[in-house]
């Protein structure tokens, strides 16, 4: 475990394991390097280097009052990136994470050779003219900011309970609650309007790199008509459906590494 520093007082948590190509994941909302335990395991054991990004704001990352846009938060993840002498990276982001690391393949391809969003729509998690799936941004802002600040345990609790395809063991919803409960409410606040408004799709064509798409079918996060449309965009693209919800690595771990390891052999 390391402490990287991404510009002046603020660290980002990193977990730096194994040798060979680099692997580097970036979870999604509120979690960190945990979510990934079991690939971990997988992949260094079949040769590969695993580097988790815990993004500021979120566990063990510093919790600073501002910079959570999406340029600077990618400008993190690159700075991460470059510490740790990374060039040919296999960015795996899950749902705010994809969005992130999208937006990094797009702007630092000379660090990204290949993408695979996990539960992520990447270029838009809402409603626009031209992305016309998810609800409307000002909409879903309001509601999330507002569960936050007047209840966030309880909301928080609720997001992770029913964003599974089936009804979960509340072990897993205690510990996935401990990991997100150390992201604190201002934090939660920004990246909601980050992750909700950011939109990247005039970037469709600046990434070129082979891209993995993971769908949960059950997944009520993010828009899997939407993760289509993306496909239909990409040059270089291939979509695998689980039957699962937003937690493949979770809910269906044995075929998510399997899909996963299938993707960094070809």
């Amino acid at each position: 475990m390391t402490l990287i520093n991404v510009e002046d007082q603020v660290r980002i948590h990193v977990q730096d394991l194994g040798r060979g190509p680099a692997v580097v994941f970036v979870s999604g909302f509120g979690l960190d390097h945990e979510l990934w335990d079991r690939q971990v395991r997988v992949l260094t054991a079949a040769g590969y280097r695993t580097v988790c990004v815990t993004q500021r704001g979120h566990s063990h990352s510093d919790h600073p009052l501002h910079g959570y846009g999406i340029d600077r938060l990618s400008a993190d993840l690159i700075c991460v990136l470059e510490t740790l002498g990374v060039t040919d990276a296999t960015l795996v982001g899950h749902s705010f994470g994809g969005q992130v690391s999208f937006h990094t393949a797009a702007t630092a391809p000379h660090l990204v050779s290949r993408l695979a969003l996990i539960g992520s729509n990447a270029v838009r998690a809402s409603r626009s003219a031209e992305f016309p799936f998810g609800a409307p941004p000002d909409d879903i802002v309001a509601q999330m900011v507002a569960a936050e600040e007047n209840d966030r345990i309880a909301s928080r609790h609720r997001l992770i309970e029913t964003n599974f395809g089936a009804p979960p063991d509340p072990r897993i919803v205690d510990w996935l609650m401990r990991i997100w409960m150390r992201m604190p409410s201002w934090s939660a606040v920004a990246c909601y309007n980050t992750y909700l408004r950011t939109d990247l799709v005039h970037e469709i064509d600046k990434v070129g790199q082979p891209v993995l798409q993971v769908n949960g079918t059950a997944d009520r996060v993010h828009s899997r008509k939407g993760s289509a449309w993306l496909h239909a965009r990409l040059s270089n693209a291939r979509m695998v459906d689980m039957d699962c919800g937003h937690f493949p690595m979770l809910e269906a771990p044995g075929e998510f590494d399997a899909i996963l390891l299938d993707f960094l052999g070809n």
